[in-house]
């Protein structure tokens, strides 16, 4: 599939099928990632693969709109060690949205559950649920997780309605790049 298309193709998928990803799938998925840039090449991105459904369940409950894991057949966990890198944020999210545009390519849905900032209840962050679930060490953050699956619901590709022209100046801030 032409980059362009999978660009257009790229929605949130939160219903999935009754149908395994195979492993080699995951591995593409994985490789990606791992062909995301990062800051000086320090890739600190550690990823948890999760298939097992118990655990997806409980993965849902991480926070308000996560429901949609207990339908996945996989989860991507994106975490960073924060001692390698000051930028983990912005080299985790490339790596995240490389799986997203890699889930569209092998023709798999996905869907990107923030839990970076986010909580889980009124006392506990979404990031020491999965922290605690997934034995993660503490120097290690948890960005977001990625949903995966084949898709039970098909949206539209985005068309050009969604280009915001009037967001783009040239030059110089506030003059128009296109008219």
């Amino acid at each position: 599939m032409e980059l362009f298309e999978v660009l257009r193709r790229r929605r949130s998928i939160r219903r999935f099928q009754e149908k395994a990803v195979p492993r080699e799938i995951i591995e593409k998925l994985l490789e990606a990632a791992f062909l995301s840039p990062s800051s000086y090449n320090k890739r600190p991105w550690h990823f948890i693969v999760v298939d097992d459904r118990e655990l997806l369940k409980k993965l849902s409950k991480a926070k308000l709109g996560a429901s949609g894991l207990a339908t996945a057949s996989v989860a991507i966990v994106v975490t960073a060690d924060e001692s390698r890198s000051d930028v983990w944020i912005e080299d985790a999210s490339i790596a995240a949205e490389h799986i997203q545009l890699a889930a569209v390519a092998l023709g798999l849905g996905s869907f990107w559950i923030q839990i970076r900032n986010r909580m889980h209840d009124e006392e506990k962050t979404a990031e020491e649920y999965v922290r605690d679930l997934l034995n993660i060490p503490k120097n290690y953050r948890v960005l977001c997780i990625i949903g995966i699956g084949y898709p039970a619901e098909k949206k539209r590709p985005h068309g050009k309605d969604i280009f915001e022209w009037e967001k783009v100046s040239y030059n110089r801030f506030g003059e128009h790049f296109k008219d």
